[in-house]
């Protein structure tokens, strides 16, 4: 099974020691899956249309809950994937939240005040566009808060986590992994195409220059809160014909496991008589 092969090769296991340059950001060359492009796009479209399915019964049964997390680093893809997975999917259901910088408000509060607010209720898929990871990460690297602050965020995470699926939950946690030759060539396509201008930064470059530090800051993230309740998942990215399968194979397998059903009704169907 495709889904469970995925599944198996990009997830990180607890406590395993990580080092994101042995995880390969273009393909992960599993046996019996499409190589090529040309392959891959059928078996993604078959793989949209089967994570709507599973989406409408997940809403109908109005039980179980699915969280997505999407990191990555500048011009990973996060937006693209979140798209193009869930392109045919019932927005009833879907409710996406990009985490930008926290607001003045939000800053009063602790960290995951504003997380917490907006994790899945019975019957939804919640998907973060950054998370509350970037409360290590971006907060490490960047020199935001004291060590002494963002090291307890670690157990904070797990313990929230591990909260939210004892509640029912399930959450499953991507790293669109890319080569920095590749943000190169997106950075530089942003610049070259005025009508992706507004997605450059002059900051994505300061950002770029501390490439190493935010590697080795997601390796310890990934280390340290990877759980078999929560695991996180290093997904080849450089290609985005590849990135969304791989996804896709994933969601969709851990959706098979919850054993959804559309529920049944207390009622008898054939006494009913509409005149």
């Amino acid at each position: 099974m495709l889904g469970e092969k995925y599944t198996q090769r990009c997830r990180v296991k607890p406590g395993e020691e990580v080092r994101l340059d042995d995880f390969s950001t273009t393909t992960l060359g599993i046996s019996g899956k499409p190589e090529e492009e040309e392959e891959a796009v059928p078996v993604f479209q078959e793989l949209r249309s089967k994570l709507a399915n599973q989406q409408r019964i997940l809403y109908a049964e109005g039980k179980k809950k699915l969280l997505i997390v999407m990191q990555a680093m500048d011009t990973g893809g996060k937006d693209g994937c979140v798209r193009k997975l869930f392109s045919r999917v019932d927005p009833q259901g879907v409710r996406v939240t990009p985490f930008k910088a926290p607001s003045t408000r939000e800053l009063s509060h602790d960290f995951l005040w504003r997380v917490h607010k907006v994790v899945p209720a019975k019957g939804e898929i919640a998907v973060f566009n950054r998370s509350h990871y970037e409360d290590i990460v971006a907060v490490r690297v960047k020199n935001l808060a004291p060590e002494d602050v963002w090291e307890k965020r670690y157990k904070h995470i797990v313990d929230f986590e591990q909260m939210l699926v004892d509640e029912g939950t399930t959450i499953l946690k991507f790293f669109l992994h890319i080569s920095k030759d590749e943000q190169k060539r997106r950075l530089q396509s942003r610049l070259d195409r005025p009508e992706k201008h507004w997605k450059f930064f002059p900051e994505d470059l300061a950002d770029r220059a501390r490439w190493d530090d935010f590697q080795t800051a997601y390796e310890d993230v990934f280390a340290r809160t990877s759980t078999k309740e929560a695991p996180w998942f290093v997904i080849p990215a450089d290609y985005k014909w590849y990135r969304d399968m791989a996804v896709s194979q994933i969601v969709t397998h851990a959706l098979d496991g919850m054993g959804l059903d559309f529920p049944k009704v207390e009622w008898d169907p054939s006494k009913i008589v509409v005149e």
